[in-house]
């Protein structure tokens, strides 16, 4: 008996297969789906019968169904055998885009993972794959290991699914261990970790630069790093430099329009951790700014964000379910704020202080889910607030 826990994105694609037992939380009592899979209630699942056990990454470790399987392994193990070439990128922020760079850089090549296109919809008989990997499906990996594996920085995230950041490190340099001298690592220098493979460390941009000897760049800090990593893994592959100038970055990171008044706000809803916000901010220092923060903070420590803002002519517009989280931390920190409960009514109270001269910015640092879909839910609402002209 082959068993598929949770029924979302990941394990829908593998299920087309057809020929298992899927047990969901959701599922209240027993029937089947087009593919003649059995859909259960996760409290029918019997782990002394169970052969085989994929998750979708987004269940947690103490879930009752993880606790009971003997046999569970990721969609990267089930597809190892039979993937090409394999190029992982992981870390906190960034992902995406590297990701993206990445596969826009090589030809005959498939992306997928984290990114939101399962592994079992990517094409096998591309000559490469490259794939987003997040922390939780690294953490269910057992034996999959990439041929080149890209760690963008990791700063603290997801902690109230990991316990803590040393389990959520653990489970990003997880496939380390099972590289070999064949393959090889681009990582950051402080987290430095034995394995097999091929290392290169680095501590900031400029010691990659050098390390490659690059040239040309299409995009500023916080995008630089993804072109360079990109660019870094072409380099490996073919040993010349390849350019990025036709790339598009992805909506809904730090992405700049112009409302009637050509005053400028900024979309970084994508912004869903501390160091992401950091990142914006640190852009636009300069600038008088008017933040929206707030949401579900996944157990994150924000003290170090309050302390970097303190240096910053801003304002915070506070929404979402946490806000007494951040308006104790804003009084703390002597720093400005407006308890505005909602996305709508961040807008409104920004759009009568906005100026020519000041930024408005979404960059919430913290997960959507409280109040919207998703982080392109919550950027389309604030894009449509201020095309509206709420």
């Amino acid at each position: 008996m082959k068993s598929l826990f949770g029924y979302g994105l990941t394990t829908k694609a593998i299920a087309k297969s057809g020929d298992w037992e899927i047990y969901d939380d959701n599922f209240k009592e027993t029937a089947f789906d087009k593919y003649g899979n059995i859909l259960l209630p996760s409290r029918c699942f019997d782990e002394n019968k169970s052969t085989l056990e994929i998750t979708s990454p987004g269940i947690p470790p103490y879930h009752p169904l993880i606790k009971k399987a003997k046999n569970l392994i990721s969609e990267f193990d089930y597809f190892y055998e039979t993937a090409p070439f394999q190029i992982w990128v992981t870390g906190t922020n960034g992902k995406t885009t590297t990701t993206e760079m990445t596969h826009f850089l090589l030809e005959n090549s498939d992306i997928g993972g984290n990114i939101g296109i399962p592994l079992a919809n990517m094409d096998k008989n591309k000559k490469f794959w490259v794939i987003e990997a997040s922390s939780f499906q690294l953490h269910y990996t057992r034996y999959a290991k990439p041929n080149i594996f890209i760690v963008l920085p990791i700063k603290e995230d997801h902690i109230s699914w990991h316990g803590n950041f040393e389990n959520y490190v653990n489970a990003k340099l997880s496939p380390l261990k099972r590289m070999s001298e064949r393959d090889i690592v681009i990582m950051p220098k402080e987290f430095d970790t034995q394995t097999k493979a091929f290392k290169i460390l680095y501590e900031n941009e400029e010691d990659l630069i050098s390390y490659f000897g690059f040239k040309e760049f299409e995009f500023q800090t916080p995008f630089l790093l993804d072109e360079i990593m990109a660019k870094a893994v072409y380099y490996i592959l073919y040993f010349k430099e390849a350019g990025l100038k036709n790339f598009k970055i992805d909506p809904h990171k730090l992405e700049e329009f112009k409302d009637s008044k050509n005053r400028i706000w900024v979309d970084d809803s994508k912004a869903t951790n501390i160091d992401a916000t950091r990142n914006a901010l640190k852009r636009y220092k300069n600038k008088k700014i008017h933040l929206i923060i707030g949401g579900d903070d996944k157990g994150q420590n924000f003290e170090e964000l309050f302390e970097f803002m303190q240096k910053l002519d801003i304002e915070l517009f506070i929404i979402g379910e946490k806000r007494d989280l951040f308006i104790n931390l804003a009084k703390k920190y002597k720093i400005p704020f407006d308890d505005v409960k909602t996305l709508k009514n961040a807008v409104n109270l920004i759009n009568k202080k906005h100026n020519l001269n000041s930024i408005a910015l979404l960059s919430p640092a913290c997960a959507s889910f409280d109040q919207f879909k998703n982080y392109k839910d919550r950027g389309e609402i604030f894009k449509n607030l201020i095309e509206n002209g709420e």
